[in-house]
This record gives C-alpha cells, sequence and structure tokens, in this order.
C-alpha cells in the first residue's frame, strides 16, 4: 500500500504534475544554455577571423573585400576563409595590398563567362 504525504489522490496527481513541469523547464534552460554558448562560439570565431583579416590585409585591401561581401556575401566569406587559411598556415608576408587583393578575388572568382560555343 502507498503511503501519499497528505493522503489526497488529487493532491498526489498534482504532486506528480509539478514534478513533471519543474523537468521540462530544467531541460529547457539547458537547451537554452546550450545555444548560448554556440553562439558565444560564434562570435568569438568571427572576431577572431576579423583580427586575423586587420592584421593581415591594408585598409585598402580590406575596403575592396567588404565591398564584395555587400554585393556577393558567400563569394565574400570564401575569400575571408582563403585569407585566414593562408595567414594561419604561415603563407602570407607581410599585408596584403589592393593589388594583391584584386589577384586573389580572380583567382578565386567562379568561371562565370567560360562558355564554349563550338559550331558545326
Amino acid at each position: 500500500m502507498r503511503v501519499a504525504m497528505s493522503g489526497s489522490p488529487d493532491e498526489e496527481k498534482l504532486e506528480e504534475l509539478r514534478q513533471k513541469k519543474m523537468e521540462q523547464l530544467q531541460e529547457q534552460a539547458e537547451g537554452q544554455q546550450g545555444g548560448a554558448s554556440q553562439e558565444a562560439a560564434q562570435q568569438q570565431a568571427e572576431a577572431q577571423k576579423k583580427a586575423v583579416l586587420r592584421q593581415h590585409l591594408t585598409d585598402e585591401a580590406r575596403k575592396r573585400l567588404n565591398t564584395v561581401k555587400m554585393s556577393k556575401p558567400q563569394f565574400g566569406e570564401q575569400v575571408e576563409r582563403q585569407v585566414v587559411t593562408l595567414a594561419r598556415s604561415g603563407r602570407i608576408q607581410g599585408k596584403i595590398d589592393d593589388d594583391k587583393m584584386k589577384q586573389l578575388l580572380q583567382e578565386l572568382k567562379p568561371d562565370s563567362k567560360s562558355f564554349d560555343i563550338k559550331r558545326r
């Protein structure tokens, strides 16, 4: 036989419901904390990327890259990742100036105008 704290079956059910609700709230809180830490890690990675770009690009090159990012966000991100990768692997000597940035953009630019039209 089960001994109830108060003896009333209604209060037992109420206590069970409270317990379940508390567990749900705890799970939600943990889920939100996980999302917040992931967001914080993302912000930290973004800050590190910006620091590396500031360190290895001249002002003109950074302006050109920002302009590219505004018109073509995915391509701009790709170029940024490439610059960060080159910097971390130690393959950048000095700073990337505007001319080098133009070259890099040219190299990484997807070939959109390469059509081979053959007439027969």
